[in-house]
Order: structure tokens, then C-alpha cells, then sequence
């Protein structure tokens, strides 16, 4: 038997291909992977099949004369990345194999078609309105009031996402915004048709004011399993929200988190996911209802994975695996959680890679479990709105929550790029 992976190359998925080779040996499984322009990847499949992954048809193709080619059958496919979701779902209908619909993985990565479902199932969430001009945005500005928030409709880590506070604002920015919306995106699956559906437009959103945070899910024949909450404590008022830290557990009071339990399910709900993993972003104030921001049928990205198992020693990656064997997943926590943190580190300016400082310091941190570099000296990077994932993290540990801040204060200043 084979289990196929979808994959777009990202360098934060190292940790989740690696899992998945070592729990395909475990189960005397052959690893296959199909994605664009394979590199360090290879080192972790029995097989890699290079495809075009910024067409669907292309894939399924693919897919069609790899299951024939294939000794073994195919018993299962993944992806671990949120741009290839809707092309697994379309292999997985293809081939006749476990996975959420292709309806449901494509209402997943269009952001306006998600605010209609949670709107048709009164989940909470950001008043909404599309915008393809200026005129329009004025419009919808006045609807939904300031400050708004623009961003793609078909986007992923938080590229071109902007916070606005003033019709001044709007004008300045919404051109650029709309622009970077299309075009940093041109590798999605989704990007010609919907353009064309959407007529070039952007999503125009209420800016929700006060904390942000994750939920982490798996959804075990159509029930949700919250199986972690992660904190973002560092404020992201915008303009851009590049998200640089995570904690769990979540301090969050009870009451609360039971609150956003019932919403994830209800979303889970709306948008029809019946099985796997789900990522889902809220934003909360003092005192008001939880109100989501989206959620992914995937896997949350970065080192989400690393940090949901050290704290509570669930395996979402061999969780993901087991439901596309059809087998039932183990998602028995340990007793007590333990606090766990990551740090997404940016440079401070775009340009080229001069050096990279604090190497040594933070791997010999002892409260530091993995530090991960996405770029080497020599590169040239992107800082946000246009840069689409960090250049690194690092995970940390720590005895306590609150101890968790001291940790990451202390990261912050010993890894550093320095950008010719």
C-alpha cells in the first residue's frame, strides 16, 4: 500500500514530511509525492512524481497514471500545505480515497465563500464585503465601518493582508493591496478561475480590536477534536500582521474556551469538514463573543505541528495519516500540558542575506527544542506585505505559561539577520 502526499515546497514543512516518511516505514507503507520542482523533499518519499501543482487537472492527471503505474494501491492521500487542499480533495474524488469534498476544500481557501457559510450558519465573525474598485470599497467601507481590514481572497500567511483606519487610507492603499492579491498568487490552483469569478476583487473586512489566537483541530467522522490552543500574546494591531509568536496552553478562561470549542465545531459545520485537520484563527476583546477570522482545512502552518506535540504529546501529522488509512487516530493528551512557545523571526528590512547572527546562542539555549532557518546566507528576502513566511523559527519550552515571555524576550535578541 501507498500513501500519497500533495505538496508545494515550503521549508517549514520539513518536520511534517519527515514524520510522514518515518510513520509510512512504521506502517510498511511506500511514501509518494507529487509537487513542482522536488528538492530536499526527495529524501523523504520512496517515490517523487514532478507535476505542474498550479493546475488541478494537471494533478489529477498525474495522480490517475501514478495509481496505475504503482504496484501497490493507494491508500491514502494528504497535504500538509493549505494551496494544495483543494487539489488533493480533487484527487482524492478522482481515485475514490478518503478526504473532504472538493466543494468544501475550495469554500475553505476562498475567503468570501467561507464568510458566506459562516454567515448561513450564524457563526460569529467580521462584518464583510468585496471590493474590485475603489468606488466599491468606499461603498463597503461605509457599510462596515472603520477600521477595516483588505486581503486576498484566495491568500495565505497573511500576504497582502492591511489594516486601514480612514477613507485616506483606503485610497492610498487599496490599489497596491489589490494588485499584490492577484499577483503573489499566480502558483495557487484557485487563482485564474477565481479572478475571473471575482473580477480582480479583494475582501474588505471589520477590524476586530483585541487578542488573536489559533485553535488546533481533528475532525474524526464529522466530530471536532480541539486538540490544542495556541496564544498570540505580542499585540497585532497592524498595518500588517506578520504573526511572530505562539503559546500554549492558552490562557484563555474556561468559560471562553469552551465558547470556542461550540464555534470551531459550528464553523467545521458551515464549511461541511467531516474529516482531518483544521486550523482556525479568532480574534477576541474583553468581555465580547469570540469572532473567527477563517478556518483552514489543513494542518496549521509553520511549526504549529512541533509545538501542539511537545505540549501535549498529540501527533497531528500521524493523526492526519491515520484517517487517510481509514484508521482511528489517538488523541489522548498528556496529563498535564507542557508550556511551549515559538518565535517566527522576519528580517528587519528586505534585501540579501549578509549574515545570520545568534546561531550558536540559540541552539545552545536550554530551553530551545528545534531552530529552523527557511534562508542562508546569500539569499534574498521579503519583508511583509510581500514576504509570505518568516525566514526561521525557533521552538522553546519553558516550567510555566508566564515563564514562556521570558524565553521568547531573550530569542529576540540573540537571532538576527543582517541584511546587506
Amino acid at each position: 500500500m501507498s500513501i500519497l502526499i500533495l505538496h508545494t515546497s515550503n521549508a517549514s514543512r520539513r518536520r511534517h514530511l519527515a514524520r510522514a516518511a518515518a510513520y509510512a516505514k512504521q506502517h510498511g507503507e511506500r511514501l509518494i509525492l507529487i509537487m513542482e520542482n522536488p528538492g530536499w523533499e526527495r529524501e523523504f518519499a520512496d517515490r517523487v512524481v514532478a507535476a505542474d501543482t498550479s493546475d488541478i487537472a494537471t494533478i489529477v492527471a498525474a495522480a490517475r497514471a501514478l495509481a496505475e503505474d504503482e504496484q501497490e494501491a493507494l491508500r491514502g492521500v494528504v497535504t500538509f500545505v493549505e494551496h494544495s487542499v483543494p487539489a488533493a480533495a480533487a484527487v482524492a474524488a478522482a481515485l475514490g480515497l478518503p478526504f473532504v469534498s472538493e466543494r468544501t476544500a475550495r469554500v475553505a481557501r476562498d475567503k468570501y465563500a467561507m464568510r458566506r457559510a459562516f454567515a448561513a450558519w450564524g457563526v460569529p465573525q467580521p462584518a464583510f464585503g468585496l471590493a474590485a474598485t475603489l468606488d466599491e470599497a468606499r461603498t463597503t467601507a461605509r457599510r462596515i465601518g472603520f477600521p477595516l481590514v483588505m486581503k486576498p481572497l484566495i491568500g495565505g500567511g497573511s500576504m497582502y493582508v492591511r489594516r486601514v483606519d480612514d477613507v485616506a487610507e483606503l485610497a492610498e492603499h487599496f490599489e497596491p493591496i489589490k494588485q499584490g492579491a492577484w499577483d503573489a498568487f499566480g502558483y495557487d490552483p484557485l487563482h485564474e478561475s477565481a479572478l475571473a469569478e471575482y473580477r480582480g476583487a479583494i475582501l474588505l473586512e471589520a477590524y476586530q480590536h483585541g487578542s488573536e489566537f489559533s485553535v488546533e483541530s481533528l475532525v474524526v467522522g464529522g466530530e471536532t477534536h480541539v486538540v490544542a490552543i495556541h496564544d498570540k500574546p505580542l499585540p497585532m494591531n497592524g498595518p500588517y500582521f506578520e504573526e511572530v509568536c505562539y503559546t500554549t496552553p492558552s490562557r484563555l478562561p474556561a468559560e471562553v474556551e469552551d465558547r470556542v470549542r461550540e464555534i470551531t465545531a459550528l464553523a467545521h459545520r458551515a464549511l461541511d469538514i467531516r474529516m482531518g485537520a483544521t486550523h482556525t484563527e479568532f480574534r477576541i476583546q474583553d468581555g465580547a463573543e469570540p469572532m473567527i477570522l477563517e478556518t483552514g482545512a489543513r494542518l496549521g502552518g509553520g511549526p504549529v505541528y512541533q509545538s501542539l506535540l511537545l505540549s501535549t504529546g498529540v501527533d497531528m501529522v500521524a493523526g492526519v495519516l491515520d484517517l487517510a488509512r481509514g484508521e482511528q487516530p489517538d488523541l489522548t493528551p498528556r496529563p498535564e500540558p507542557t508550556p511551549t512557545g515559538f518565535y517566527l523571526f522576519f528580517a528587519e528590512k528586505a534585501g540579501r542575506i549578509k549574515a545570520i547572527h545568534g546561531v550558536d546562542e540559540t541552539t545552545g539555549d536550554p530551553c530551545v527544542r528545534e531552530l529552523a532557518l527557511y534562508r542562508s546566507v546569500g539569499d534574498v528576502v521579503d519583508v511583509p506585505p510581500d514576504a509570505g513566511q518568516a525566514h526561521g523559527h525557533v521552538v522553546f519550552t519553558a516550567d510555566t505559561v508566564s515563564g514562556l515571555g521570558d524565553v521568547f524576550d531573550r530569542l529576540v535578541k540573540t537571532i538576527r539577520l543582517e541584511i546587506a
